[in-house]
């Protein structure tokens, strides 16, 4: 496809209305729940709403990746040029013909497309957190600026870009890995909104150690997600070793090129088998450093609904991170990996803003 067909606008409208239907049914059970309650605790209940339903998206985007369901669709926002799969009978036939086990499969086109439809319902409910909180903002006073949710909607829409740009640039690993991130800052955002809604953002005094376990998850995470986005998790299939040895072949200078195509250098070769490890070992290696700072975080909370989640998921990242090693990269434990960093993001950022979770 041409540059001018990987954006084809014309399903844009019926997309966004899908996903305004996606994001009516949480909206509806919302209002149903909470319609005797004052206006801003049912704001407060639609900020933990969102929350949990971004959550779930993230899980949904590791889902479409490691299913290889990135380019299902390979034009934005619709699929070639219909707002659906069954609008683009057609053209999916023809690439699945040509490719039956190809980027573009009728299934793989199913779970792109219901992942832009989730997103773009999510996007709508944060949209909805914006307007509301300047609307009641003139009425009440809001334990929540302006600015927090305003924020929140620029940076969603930045993340929809980057969702675009991860279709229309062929799954770069720069730029996948960048989505990744992104969708982990929307949690930590909306994190801090529900947090200030609950009243806990005086809960005590903060523990230095997690704010430094903090910039530490998010270096893994976008270790982890240069793991994922160049498939190089199966480079090392050992534990604790890596192919026989304590310290393998690795490539560190052509691992770490980040501007580069999915599989090459940024000269235009293939990447290297050895490059592949290194990309893989250094994540390992950081897992350790960041499970450490995790248990330390763990025994400073110690007592705490927040040491308990931090020591607990701390447990989960290493069993799933194990199982993606050793037993071939299998989906759920990919998954849930991926679910295991998101958690980590949202429990951190409760605790970074006090103790006493």
């Amino acid at each position: 496809m041409n540059v001018g067909s990987l954006y084809n606008l014309s399903p844009a409208l019926h997309v966004m209305l899908l996903g305004a239907v996606v994001a009516s049914g949480p909206l509806a059970w919302l209002w149903l729940r909470n319609r005797r309650a004052a206006p801003e605790r049912r704001l407060a209940a639609l900020t933990l709403l969102t929350l949990f339903l971004t959550f779930d998206l993230v899980l949904f985007g590791a889902f479409t990746r490691l299913t290889d369901s990135g380019l299902g669709c390979p034009d934005w926002p619709g699929c070639y040029g219909s707002a659906s799969p069954s609008g683009a009978h057609a053209q999916i036939s023809a690439a699945q013909a040509e490719m039956p086990t190809g980027p573009v499969t009728y299934a793989k086109a199913w779970i792109e497309m219901v992942h832009r439809y989730l997103a773009t319902g999510v996007g709508v409910l944060i949209l909805t957190l914006a307007v509301a909180t300047w609307w009641l903002r003139r009425k009440v006073q809001l334990p929540v600026g302006l600015a927090l949710p305003v924020a929140t909607l620029v940076w969603v829409c930045l993340q929809g870009a980057f969702g675009a740009l991860t279709v229309t640039m062929k799954l770069q690993p720069a730029i996948v890995t960048l989505h990744l991130l992104g969708g982990m800052g929307l949690l930590a955002l909306l994190t801090v909104q529900a947090d200030a809604y609950a009243g806990q953002q005086r809960r005590g005094a903060r523990v230095p150690a997690v704010g430094i376990t903090y910039l530490l998850l998010w270096v893994q995470i976008a270790l982890g997600g240069w793991v994922s986005t160049n498939y190089a998790v199966l480079a090392c299939t050992e534990f604790p070793m890596c192919q026989g040895s304590w310290w393998p072949p690795m490539d560190f200078a052509q691992g770490f090129e980040l501007w580069r195509e999915l599989g090459k250098t940024g000269a235009g070769d293939y990447i290297q088998f050895a490059a592949l490890t290194a990309i893989h070992y250094v994540h390992r290696l950081a897992a350790y450093v960041v499970l450490a700072a995790l248990a330390v975080c763990a025994w400073q909370l110690r007592g705490t609904k927040a040491g308990r989640w931090i020591g607990g998921l701390a447990l989960w990242q290493f069993a799933t991170g194990l199982s993606n090693a050793v037993l071939d990269w299998p989906l759920a434990a990919a998954v849930s990996h991926t679910g295991g960093a998101a958690a980590l993001v949202v429990v951190l950022t409760w605790a970074m803003r006090g103790r006493e979770a």
